[in-house]
């Protein structure tokens, strides 16, 4: 194990150098952070000279793309003008399949049991479901859907909250597939729930692509990866995150209630892979940082060697 953390170069965990475009391209995982990062994102805009582009295709959440709508998102990204962040709520795409030049991929990451019941909170809350309902002329929902807490839900066994593995994505709102932002549009290989297959490509897309795969459970580590991994977009990033835009929390929920210890195991026992696919993200957040820290190792070893050497000659002199 110490061998291998002492072989760890940040270079080689870099995927920013495969980017053949200076478009940044992150695909955001709803509930994990995403506004706060954007925020971030503006804030250092502003500095290095960069624009965020937040949900051009009007905003809203699309899970799956056939090829030629994939063929024109990629198209519109690809045009856009060097120096752009291009946000929005959509799986994986391929440049490289469409003949494309690629971008510099990044997204957030969190734990997936977390976000989901984050997710049944958010739509649940007043500031969230009014607003939207009045905009598009719909009926209020019904006061028992409201006011179901997410145990309960769990308990009496509804289908919302019973996640049953290879069951197929139902509605745009079905989110317990993190990994369904990192596998792709391909309907039978990426939505079966917690499925071995979506698994693998997730995470060969991650390992192949992606600059760099955060959390906010591990800010620091994030921050400190996105500033080295991603510089022309995220440098000082840490300095600007904690000057003040780290009290602000976008989309925050105060409503959203302890779930009790037994409830989060009960769903946790059908999140296997979801949860592995958590758990390798964090540990390449992990390596990559690893990586960081034994590159000033061994800058700081060698300006030693080299003040040893000048002490020993002046000595000699």
């Amino acid at each position: 194990m110490k061998c291998a953390i002492l072989q760890l170069n940040a270079n080689e965990l870099n995927n920013t150098k495969k980017a053949e475009i200076d478009v940044l391209f992150y695909n955001r995982v709803p509930k994990t952070g995403s506004m706060q990062l954007i925020e971030l994102m503006r804030a250092l805009g502003k500095v290095h000279d960069y624009e965020v582009e937040k949900d051009p295709q009007n905003g809203g959440i699309r899970p799956l793309l056939d090829a030629a709508e994939e063929g024109d998102w990629i198209d519109n990204i690809v045009n856009l003008e060097d120096g752009t962040v291009f946000a929005s709520h959509v799986n994986y795409l391929n440049f490289s399949k469409h003949e494309q030049p690629r971008p510099i991929y990044i997204n957030m990451v969190r734990d997936p049991v977390d976000r989901v019941i984050s997710w049944y909170y958010y739509i649940r809350a007043p500031w969230v479901f009014v607003p939207g309902r009045r905009r598009h002329n719909r009926e209020m929902p019904n006061p028992q859907w409201v006011n179901t807490e997410f145990d309960q839900c769990v308990l009496s066994g509804e289908k919302v909250c019973t996640y049953i593995e290879g069951s197929l994505l139902e509605r745009v709102g079905d989110h317990r597939r993190q990994t369904l932002f990192f596998c792709g549009h391909n309907e039978f290989k990426c939505t079966p729930f917690n499925s071995r297959l979506a698994l693998q490509l997730a995470k060969q897309n991650v390992e192949r692509e992606y600059a760099v795969v955060g959390t906010w459970e591990h800010t620091n580590e994030t921050l400190a990866v996105l500033e080295a991994y991603v510089p022309r977009y995220f440098a000082d990033a840490s300095k600007m995150y904690y000057s003040g835009l780290h009290a602000a929390k976008a989309n925050d929920n105060p409503m959203k209630p302890h779930i009790r210890d037994e409830i989060m195991n009960m769903v946790r026992r059908n999140f296997t892979r979801e949860i592995e696919f958590y758990q390798f993200c964090r540990q390449r957040l992990h390596k990559q940082y690893l990586a960081l820290k034994l590159n000033e190792l061994i800058r700081v070893d060698n300006s030693l060697v080299q003040l040893q050497s000048a002490n020993e000659l002046a000595v000699r002199n």
